[in-house]
C-alpha cells in the first residue's frame, strides 16, 4: 500500500506528519491546509459554503433567471450585452454555447493571445463562433512584453509562472468591456469542477507583477490606457473598471448544473469541439509550466482540480488518487522544447532557473497587506459580483 492509499484509510487522515483529506485529495503539500477533527480539509469547507450559496435548487434556478434578465436589461440598446473570455477549452466553449442557445444572450467572445496558443483550441474558438453566429475578437499581447514577463517569473523562482498571462487575460476582458460599454464579463469557470488554487500557488497582483518585472525584466512595459491596458492591473485600474465603470465579473456556471462529461458531449455534437489534449492545454506554455511546478516546487495542480470533481461527484476519489500518481500527459517533451525555443532561451538556462531556491509572492513587493485591510470590502464586492464570487475565499480561506 502506497502512502496516499494508506493515508486515505487512516482515521482523521493524518499520520507521521503527512496528511490528506478524507473527503478529497488535498494534502499537506498545500501550504496552509488545515484538517478538522474528522480529517476534512478547509478547501472542502470552502466548497460547501459556495455550494450552499449557489445551491442548484429551485431558488438557484430563479436566481439564475434574474441574473440573465439583468444582463439583458443592462445590455439593452448595445451591440453586446456581455463579454465572455474564451480559450478553446471545454469550459469556455460550453459557456459560449450556453449563453447563446439557452439564455439567448448576445456575447462578444474575447480571447487573449500571448503567443503560446494551442492551434486545436484556436480552431475550436473560430468554429464555435461561426456556428453560433457570434463575434469573436482576439486581443494579441505585445510578444516582446509577454516573453519578457515569462522569463522574469522563471528567474523570480515562484510558482506564478503565468502571472503575465493571467493578468493579461483579465485586462483584455476589462479593456474590451470598457471600449464596448458592456457592464458584464462572464467567465466559464466553476468551483464544482475546477476548485480554487491555493493562494501561494497562484497569486494575482498587479504590484507583484511589476516588482518582479522591474527586477528581472529587460523591457519597459507599455503604459495603461482604458481600452488598451496591457499588463497593468493594480489598485487604480481595478477601481476604474469595477467601481467607476461598473463592470461586473460573473462566473455563470456557479448557478448552473454543470457536468463536464455532459457538456463535452454537447459541444462535440453542436460545435464540432476537439479536445486540445488535456485540461489547460489550450495554452501550450502549460506544458513547460506543469513540468517546472513538479520538478522544482513539487506542486501538482491536478489535486485541487480533481478534488473539486470528487466533491461534486464527477470523479471518484480512487480515480483521482490513481491519476495523480502518474506524470500528467500535458508534460510533452516536444512541446516543452517548443516553449523553450519560443522564449529564446537554451535548455541549460531553463535548468539553471529551476535549480534556484524556491520562493513565493511574499518574497517580492505586493499588495497582500492592503488586501488584508480591505477584507470586509472584498467580501462585499465578491457577493455583489463586482469581483469574482471566489475572490474572498481565494485570498483568505485557501492556504494563505
Amino acid at each position: 500500500m502506497d502512502l496516499q492509499t494508506e493515508m486515505a484509510a487512516a482515521p482523521g487522515g493524518v499520520r507521521d506528519g503527512y496528511g490528506i483529506c478524507v473527503r478529497c485529495i488535498m494534502d499537506t503539500t498545500v501550504p496552509g491546509i488545515e484538517f478538522d477533527l474528522s480529517g476534512e480539509c478547509n478547501f472542502c469547507k470552502v466548497h460547501d459554503r459556495l455550494d450552499q450559496a449557489f445551491a442548484l435548487d429551485e431558488a438557484g434556478r430563479k436566481r439564475l433567471e434574474r441574473l440573465v434578465a439583468q444582463i439583458k436589461r443592462e445590455g439593452r440598446g448595445r451591440k453586446y450585452d456581455c463579454v465572455l473570455g474564451v480559450s478553446g477549452g471545454r469550459d469556455s466553449m460550453f459557456t459560449l454555447y450556453l449563453l447563446c442557445k439557452e439564455f439567448a444572450l448576445r456575447p462578444l467572445a474575447v480571447h487573449f493571445n500571448d503567443g503560446f496558443g494551442n492551434p486545436v483550441a484556436g480552431e475550436n474558438m473560430t468554429r464555435a463562433a461561426k456556428r453560433l453566429g457570434v463575434d469573436f475578437r482576439t486581443i494579441t499581447s505585445d510578444w516582446r512584453e509577454s516573453k519578457d514577463l515569462k522569463i522574469a517569473f522563471l528567474k523570480a523562482s515562484t510558482p506564478d509562472m503565468e502571472e503575465g498571462t493571467d493578468i493579461g487575460i483579465a485586462t483584455a476582458l476589462y479593456g474590451v468591456a470598457a471600449k464596448e460599454g458592456v457592464r458584464t464579463i462572464v467567465i466559464g469557470q466553476s468551483f464544482r469542477t475546477e476548485g480554487i488554487a491555493p493562494l501561494s500557488w497562484n497569486y494575482l497582483d498587479g504590484k507583484y507583477l511589476k516588482a518582479v518585472h522591474e527586477k528581472f525584466g529587460t523591457l519597459r512595459l507599455r503604459s495603461w490606457k482604458p481600452h488598451d491596458p496591457g499588463f497593468n492591473l493594480d489598485i487604480f485600474e481595478m477601481f476604474y473598471y469595477t467601481l467607476w465603470r461598473g463592470i461586473k465579473t460573473i462566473p455563470i456556471l456557479y448557478d448552473y448544473p454543470y457536468v463536464r462529461a455532459e457538456a463535452e458531449r454537447i459541444i462535440v455534437r453542436e460545435l464540432g469541439w476537439v479536445n486540445p489534449g488535456a485540461h489547460y492545454f489550450d495554452d501550450l506554455y502549460q506544458s513547460l509550466m506543469t513540468y517546472a511546478l513538479r520538478v522544482k516546487f513539487k506542486i501538482d495542480r491536478r489535486i485541487f482540480n480533481y478534488s473539486a470533481l470528487v466533491r461534486s461527484g464527477q470523479m471518484t476519489r480512487e480515480e483521482a488518487l490513481r491519476r495523480v500518481r502518474e506524470v500528467y500527459s500535458i508534460e510533452d517533451p516536444k512541446i516543452i522544447d517548443l516553449c523553450i525555443k519560443r522564449l529564446g532561451i537554451r535548455r541549460e538556462e531553463l535548468d539553471e532557473f529551476l535549480a534556484r531556491p524556491p520562493k513565493t509572492f511574499r518574497d517580492y513587493p505586493n499588495r497582500y497587506a492592503l488586501i488584508e485591510k480591505l477584507r470586509g470590502l472584498i467580501k462585499i464586492l465578491s457577493r455583489w459580483n463586482v469581483l469574482p464570487a471566489t475572490a474572498y475565499d481565494k485570498y483568505f480561506n485557501c492556504g494563505r
